[in-house]
């Protein structure tokens, strides 16, 4: 049997317009204190996101996602931010902000490959469409 370990993730979110509080999901972040992972896995799906706010700049939206892959993996490259240990950037990663780039609030799960549960939670969370209710 394998062992399950404590995860924590936030699914990455692109808010056009911050007062009107609606977005679309890109990606997830995945941390994992005692498997000492923390990955992003990121989807800009560029024809949606043309119809959802089209006057983004579509580059440089993807130099912050990428930041957050750099931060990710303490390329240092990315600032000061990347050269704190692992806790503290998912920390910085998944704090509460006002840009374009947000994060949800932090959810817990339990998991025995940090990998596979991140590439699951991305197909659930970003690449599915969501069904009209």
């Amino acid at each position: 049997m394998q062992e399950h370990h404590l995860f924590e993730y936030a699914v990455i979110r692109i808010v056009p317009r911050v007062e009107r509080e609606e977005f679309l999901n890109v990606g997830v972040i995945l941390y994992c204190k005692p498997l000492q992972f923390l990955q992003t896995m990121f989807t800009v799906d560029e024809e949606r996101l043309k119809i959802f706010a089209g006057y983004l700049d579509m580059t440089a939206l993807c130099e912050h996602l990428n930041v957050f892959e750099k931060i990710c993996n303490g390329d240092t490259a990315a600032g000061e931010i990347a050269k704190l240990d692992m806790a503290s950037r998912f920390r910085w990663l998944t704090a509460t902000r006002s840009t374009i780039v947000q994060t949800s609030k932090t959810h817990p799960g339990l998991c025995s490959n940090a990998k596979e549960t991140l590439t699951k939670l991305h197909a659930q969370l970003v690449l599915t469409p969501q069904k009209e209710i």
